[in-house]
């Protein structure tokens, strides 16, 4: 139980969670296991998130004492120096807040807190690992100008360098200098996915080597944190969501010389964000140490 700034029992405190991906950004709210707020905005129209956050608090009527815990899984944060900076902004949204990487709330999701490996392929992509002992390791995750191979914008950007020949480059040139051009051309991955299932040889080509990187990506994670096999393996990111793809993965995966026993996703990256603020909230309450950093290490 929690009381309001007028000293009134309102039941247990409210904790928030967010997911801020490339695509989307979607916030969730819970009193105890009551939601209480649910919603999803376009990442493109949301230029900074605590401004954002700040926003919907006002709609809501919510101040600083009202949420006892924030947690925020972002694109771009990779450091500890990075998530307190963030935190450190984020302070008067919440009495608790962590900021964390939002491929390691889409692990979390999916996994839990057990050792495993996460094939994240969405508008970008990135493969994490973590060990029993909480070590964490990443491969990919560079972003479209280094990586994110196998991802949404990757498959699209293939097919299109693929089939643009002479005059067609006027609408491709359109597309590439747009405003949101990587969100524009990963849109595009789709349409790629369903050519290849009605057998298109080019698509195909390039989704078998987008499941080769994301599957050689897996393999590197696997070694370098010494998962024993058969290794969980889960996904998220819209690409592996496609079952065709995601079964074109599995053979990839195989093929590699990886063992791995396949996990289907627990639940979405924004859930297990409110569950950490939850956790946080509780720890507070009861005194005990909170939930500590969840660090994401730089491959080595």
């Amino acid at each position: 139980m929690s009381a309001n700034r007028h000293g009134t029992v309102v039941g247990p405190p409210m904790v928030v969670g967010t997911d801020v991906g490339a695509t989307w950004i979607r916030v969730v709210a819970l009193r105890g296991d009551r939601p209480v707020l649910r919603l999803a905005a376009s990442a493109s129209a949301v230029r900074e998130v605590g401004k954002f956050l700040l926003t919907v608090w006002k709609r809501r009527r919510w101040t600083r004492s009202d949420v006892a815990a924030l947690a925020v899984a972002t694109r771009g944060i990779w450091t500890g120096r990075e998530c307190r900076a963030q935190e450190r902004r984020l302070r008067r949204l919440a009495l608790r807040v962590i900021v964390l990487s939002d491929a390691q709330a889409a692990f979390l999701g999916a996994l839990g807190f057990r050792p495993g490996v996460l094939i994240l392929a969405g508008t970008g992509s990135i493969v994490l690992g973590r060990s029993g002992r909480g070590r964490w390791a990443r491969a990919g995750g560079l972003g479209p100008l280094l990586g994110d191979e196998g991802s949404a914008f990757w498959v699209a950007r293939e097919w299109l360098r693929t089939t643009t020949r002479g005059e067609d480059f006027a609408p491709v040139r359109r597309l590439v200098t747009s405003a949101d051009a990587v969100a524009s051309i990963a849109r595009r991955a789709p349409a790629v996915v369903r050519r290849a299932r009605r057998g298109d040889r080019r698509a195909r080509a390039i989704l078998h080597a987008a499941q080769a990187h994301l599957a050689a990506q897996a393999l590197d994670v696997t070694r370098r944190l010494r998962l024993p096999a058969p290794v969980a393996l889960s996904w998220a990111g819209s690409v592996v969501a496609d079952e065709w793809f995601r079964a074109g993965l599995r053979r990839a995966v195989a093929r590699a010389g990886l063992r791995a026993r396949w996990v289907a996703p627990e639940a979405e990256a924004v859930m297990a964000a409110v569950r950490l603020a939850a956790r946080l909230a509780a720890s507070t309450r009861g005194r005990q140490k909170a939930p500590g950093r969840v660090p994401l290490r730089r491959r080595s």
